[in-house]
């Protein structure tokens, strides 16, 4: 991959809610009447930063590495995290911090904030005082702000 030793890496996500899904948000299940449609557990959060992870070092996204296969059908998307995570480590670099942000009108996520922080520094095999997890409402404006999915964002730094 040449001779570069920082990459960055943007990532975003999002998913409409719907009734009878959880809603897996950074790893964490949230207390929620509905949850996140997709094909695995919808975590936008995850997806986002794996995205992120795999655009710093050119590998691609999230849908060439686990395509909406049977394999992949309700998989937890922190055993994703933790394979992306695999791939970073194998090309040589590792975590220096990932900024994360989660836009949802509702629910209330602050007091998540921690163990998502854990959870995705668990998986990467990085300090949890190198992940930033942020929430913020969309007061009202697009799908978000009209409590009809949930967005999410990724930055990451690695070094090599």
């Amino acid at each position: 991959m040449g001779e570069c030793g920082m990459r960055v890496g943007i990532g975003y996500d999002i998913h409409p809610l719907a009734g009878g899904r959880r809603l897996v948000i950074g790893g964490v299940e949230i207390d929620s009447k509905r949850g996140l449609s997709g094909h695995s557990d919808a975590d936008i959060l995850i997806h986002a930063l794996c995205d992120a992870l795999l655009g710093a070092l050119n590998l691609g996204d999230l849908g060439e590495h686990f395509p909406e296969t049977k394999e992949f059908e309700g998989v937890s998307s922190i055993k994703l995290l933790e394979r992306v995570a695999a791939l970073v480590s194998d090309e040589g670099y590792t975590l220096v911090n990932a900024d994360c942000i989660v836009h949802a009108e509702a629910p209330i996520m602050a007091p998540y904030r921690q163990r998502m922080a854990e959870a995705v520094s668990a998986a990467l095999g990085a300090p949890p005082e190198r992940i930033s997890v942020k929430f913020t409402r969309g007061e009202g404006m697009d799908a978000v702000g009209r409590g009809e999915a949930i967005a999410a964002r990724a930055v990451v730094l690695l070094s090599r």
